[in-house]
C-alpha cells in the first residue's frame, strides 16, 4: 500500500503543530504576566483569524495603568473603563459591514476593578468584531 503525502498535506500539518505550540506558550505566559500585574486592570487579548484550525492567531497583555499593549491602548482603557470592565456591554459602532463569512474569534482573560474578566466570541468577520469590540482587541493598529 502506498501513501503520497502532498506538501499541502506537510503545510496543513506543520500549521497545526504551530498552533497548537503556539496556544501552549499563550497559555502558559498568561499566568506570568498576570502576575506582574497585580493590582492594576489588565486583560490578556488573543484574536484568531478563520475557523478553529487556522494558525492566524495574536495574543496581547492590555494594561490601562499606564495604557499600553497595542496601538490603540489608551482608546480601549477608556472603552473598558466606561462599561465596567464588562466587554459585552459595550456599544455598538453604527456601521456597515459586508455580509461575508470570515469568522474572527476573540478571547480576553485578566482582572478589571479586581473582578475577574472572562470573554471569548466569535464574530462573522472582522468589521463585525471592531463594531462590536472597538479598540479593544484591535490588535493592528
Amino acid at each position: 500500500m502506498t501513501h503520497t503525502i502532498t506538501a499541502t498535506a506537510v503545510r496543513r500539518a506543520a500549521r497545526a503543530g504551530l498552533t497548537a505550540a503556539a496556544a501552549l506558550l499563550l497559555a502558559a505566559a498568561a499566568p506570568a504576566t498576570a502576575g506582574t500585574a497585580a493590582g492594576g486592570d489588565h486583560l490578556y487579548l488573543m484574536v484568531t483569524k478563520g475557523d478553529g484550525r487556522s494558525s492566524d492567531t495574536r495574543g496581547t497583555l492590555l494594561l490601562c495603568d499606564p495604557p499600553q499593549g497595542h496601538a490603540r491602548a489608551a482608546e480601549a482603557c477608556a472603552q473598558l473603563d466606561a462599561v465596567g470592565g464588562d466587554i459585552g456591554a459595550l456599544p455598538p459602532a453604527d456601521v456597515y459591514c459586508p455580509m461575508l463569512y470570515a469568522p474572527v474569534t476573540v478571547q480576553a482573560r485578566g482582572q478589571w476593578k479586581g473582578r475577574p474578566v472572562e470573554y471569548r466570541e466569535t464574530f462573522s468577520n472582522g468589521c463585525v468584531m471592531a463594531a462590536r469590540t472597538g479598540a479593544v482587541f484591535a490588535l493592528d493598529g
